[in-house]
């Protein structure tokens, strides 16, 4: 069910989340993010999940994303509004500079466009840091598709999965809705021109 305070229709089925110069329609830790030149962005040293105030189930999402060298982020998907997205959400999608030597070994499942912990994506599509990237998010049931930069980078059916990152559990996997939201991670990822389409 989409927000009240969504935004306009593109005219092909996806509504705006983002209105380019508030933080209107959503909620959490809005304290640590600011809106500059357009774009929802973590404040350097800050954390803390922002999220929608609509609830959504199987969906289409698309938006635009730019990393400043080393940055980490995530993307919410179904988030039940507590917790760490990752563990207590269906996932969360993970935003990365791949490229960063800070990242260099650590598990597959953890670089960008991962289902964080549960499934690896590929990697080689993310554009140089500082660029734009786009992004679109499918969620049907308990599936998950990642398209970056016109390459689909992760397609997986998240029950198939049970072993997991530290074998840390994932509970929230199962859930059929919930908010979309970013995980600040305390760097200055940006995020903009952000639409979602239920279906």
């Amino acid at each position: 069910m989409l927000s009240s305070v969504a935004f306009s229709d593109s005219g092909d089925g996806y509504v705006a989340l983002f209105n380019g110069e508030d933080l209107q329609g959503w909620q959490g830790a809005t304290q640590n993010y600011t809106v500059t030149d357009g774009a929802i962005q973590c404040k350097a040293g800050k954390g803390g999940t922002l999220y929608t105030e609509g609830v959504y189930s199987d969906f289409t999402l698309r938006l635009e994303f730019k990393l400043p060298p080393a940055g980490n982020n995530g993307l919410a998907i179904r988030y039940p509004g507590e917790g760490d997205p990752a563990y207590s959400g269906m996932c969360e999608l993970q935003v990365l500079d791949n490229s960063s030597p800070k990242y260099a070994g650590i598990d597959p499942r953890q670089y960008h466009g991962s289902a964080y912990g549960i499934v690896p994506a590929e990697r080689g599509h993310l554009n140089p840091v500082g660029e734009w990237n786009s992004q679109t998010i499918t969620v049907i049931g308990h599936s998950i598709k990642v398209e970056l930069n016109g390459v689909i980078i992760l397609d997986a059916d998240l029950s198939e999965v049970n072993d997991y990152l530290d074998d840390k559990p994932h509970p929230g996997k199962k859930l059929l809705s919930g908010h979309f939201g970013f995980a600040g991670h305390k760097d200055p990822v940006a995020f903009r021109n952000i639409f979602i389409k239920e279906l």
